[in-house]
């Protein structure tokens, strides 16, 4: 009763972060099984499985706050389905050692981009309501979702930071759209482990313990993202991809970190991340008071 318990916190506080960020659900929940000693493939087929209801849910709570594109959602998702299926029947003979760390490095470089823009240029709104194009979005969801399938989480962290970097839509409706075609991509991988595996080494009652805690967190972050400023949000989804990403790398064959190397490696980091967001904080402060300012100078005065 103790395990469902903490799983159940687990899936909440998961899907706060993916709900509030647009990832690490997927990440944070796999990484627990692994712990736990799940095998991979069990592991990925059991947080899909509970993905099926959070992002359901999680959907249904964004399209209410007016955080969904469906159009950005089907083109990405339908794609992200088809990359998730493939991905989760090819999962058992699949070697990750080298894609991992391949992968950790592309999305370490596009955190840092999407940090530094949104904190130092805050929202990008030379591209801003530009519609985003099939073949950019189609090839992103089969990769994203092969990766999703294939290491049980990677939705997020790879269809997130690109759409930010687009400069095409608002934070919001980026981790919205995410969220929302997670659905069909979780749906799909599902499927393919149930096909390839069955219901071998799934502990149903961790599935359900996971959605639980899931389905509390999904309406709130829904409602969190549309309070926290674009330029602040962005600054803050940047350091989830960049520590979540040189973590990978340090725990990686190509660098095997220590322990002694790798914590002052993680201070940096995060106070880097904690001066990133203060400065963004900051800097929308003065935007708004330099618009509050401005409104009240163009304001007509009455005798």
């Amino acid at each position: 009763m103790r395990t469902l318990v903490l799983l159940a916190l687990a899936g909440l506080g998961a899907q706060l972060v993916d709900g509030s960020l647009g990832m690490a659900y997927g990440v944070t929940s796999t990484t627990l099984l692994l712990a736990m000693g799940t095998n991979p493939a069990a592991a990925s087929a059991t947080v899909h499985l509970a993905e099926i209801g959070t992002t359901l849910m999680s959907g249904a709570a964004h399209w209410r706050f007016g955080n969904v594109d469906w159009k950005v959602v089907a083109k990405i998702g339908v794609p992200g389905a088809a990359g998730a299926f493939l991905g989760a029947t090819v999962l058992s003979q699949l070697s990750t050692a080298v894609a991992e760390p391949v992968m950790s490095l592309i999305l370490l470089g596009l955190g840092l981009y999407v940090m530094s823009r949104f904190t130092f240029r805050g929202m990008p709104k030379g591209n801003l309501g530009k519609p985003l194009r099939k073949r950019f979005l189609s090839p992103l969801g089969v990769v994203a979702g092969f990766l999703d399938a294939t290491g049980g989480g990677g939705w997020g962290p790879v269809g997130t930071p690109a759409l930010l970097a687009s400069g095409r839509m608002e934070p919001r409706k980026v981790i919205g759209s995410i969220d929302t075609s997670e659905f069909l991509v979780a749906v799909a991988a599902s499927l393919g482990f149930l096909f390839s595996l069955g219901s071998q080494g799934l502990n149903w009652g961790w599935v359900a313990a996971f959605l639980l805690g899931g389905l509390i967190a999904a309406p709130i972050a829904a409602w969190l993202v549309r309070l926290v400023p674009p330029r602040v949000l962005g600054s803050a989804v940047g350091g989830v991809i960049i520590v979540t990403n040189v973590r990978t790398l340090l725990k990686s064959d190509w660098v095997g970190a220590s322990s002694s190397l790798s914590t002052p490696v993680y201070v940096l980091l995060y106070a880097l991340w904690a001066a990133a967001l203060t400065y963004s904080i900051r800097a929308y402060r003065k935007e708004q008071a330099a618009e509050t300012e401005s409104a009240e100078e163009r304001r007509p005065v009455t005798a």
